[in-house]
């Protein structure tokens, strides 16, 4: 409070005292509260309020979810997958360190104390290394990066692997394509009316068995297709089920008998295919170990 004497008639004085006032030095408006605790501290039930407000704001955001609907509905699903992918991820981190530091601490025993001679031979392998090694190949797989035998390949343009059809009583539409490429359709495969369908896969271009060749074996089996996993061209022709030089498909070696370092018998194996099956009429492919 600025307390104003002087002489003038009161207006003048009054707008002397409004400069005045406005000229002062202003504390912002959140930072009494942060000053207040530097001097004081906090009450001595502010910490025990919060862990109790924490414990409700779960129940407070079921019965939200609960009652909202909609396109909020869908904004609150978005947000929340994101939060529990990164509290998963998060997780999985912590875990993988625990289990280092239980090994390094195993290796630490096993340097104090002498070894018996048949152990002396042995390679110690640690149980945290084999599994972060397949957390690495797990993330590996997922995000789609393999080490293949074609690194590159050529990008194929839609106009050269699609033809235009043109329909209706005078030919004017032109909305619908044929696919000039080799192509593979799974057995579940259920075609649209030819009226109403836009992508037309020729049936003398599909395929369902490929000439795989094993590295390590040096031999050639002749294996049947289960899917096609990435097209490199276009996530359309993945769509599609186009099959072109370089493309990643997956297999059935449950006839090679190959089993995991656990036991199981490996079912599905991606390959990649190294030739042009529209120009050679059959598809080579090398599986990707």
């Amino acid at each position: 409070i600025i307390f104003c004497r002087s002489s003038r008639p009161r207006a003048t004085a009054r707008a002397v005292c409004v400069t005045a006032c406005r000229s002062a030095p202003v504390m912002p408006q959140g930072a009494h509260i942060e000053l207040h605790r530097k001097r004081h501290g906090y009450r001595w039930d502010w910490f025990e309020r919060l862990r109790k407000k924490e414990g409700r704001r779960a129940h407070a955001r079921s019965a939200h979810a609960k009652r909202v609907h909609g396109l909020r509905a869908k904004l609150l699903n978005k947000r929340r997958y994101a939060e529990k992918a990164t509290m998963r991820k998060t997780i999985k981190q912590h875990e993988e360190r625990s289990a280092r530091r239980a090994a390094d601490d195993d290796d630490a025993r096993v340097r104090e104390g002498a070894l018996p001679h048949y152990l002396l031979d042995r390679k110690e392998e640690s149980r945290a290394k084999v599994l972060s090694n397949m957390v690495k190949q797990k993330r590996k797989e997922k995000a789609g990066r393999w080490d293949v035998p074609l690194p590159k390949v050529r990008p194929i343009s839609e106009e050269e692997m699609f033809r235009v059809i043109k329909t209706g009583k005078r030919k004017q539409k032109q909305w619908k394509r044929m696919v000039t490429k080799a192509t593979f359709v799974g057995e579940s495969f259920t075609r649209k009316p030819p009226k109403f369908e836009r992508f037309i896969r020729p049936t003398g271009l599909r395929f369902k068995k490929a000439h795989v060749t094993h590295p390590e074996l040096k031999s050639t089996f002749y294996l049947n297709i289960l899917s096609v996993k990435k097209n490199l061209s276009s996530p359309l022709y993945t769509q599609l089920g186009v099959l072109t030089k370089g493309t990643i498909i997956e297999v059935d070696v449950s006839e090679l008998g190959l089993v995991t370092t656990s036991g199981k018998v490996v079912f599905g194996k991606y390959a990649q295919i190294t030739n042009n099956p529209e120009n050679d009429g059959c598809i080579n492919a090398l599986l990707l170990v």
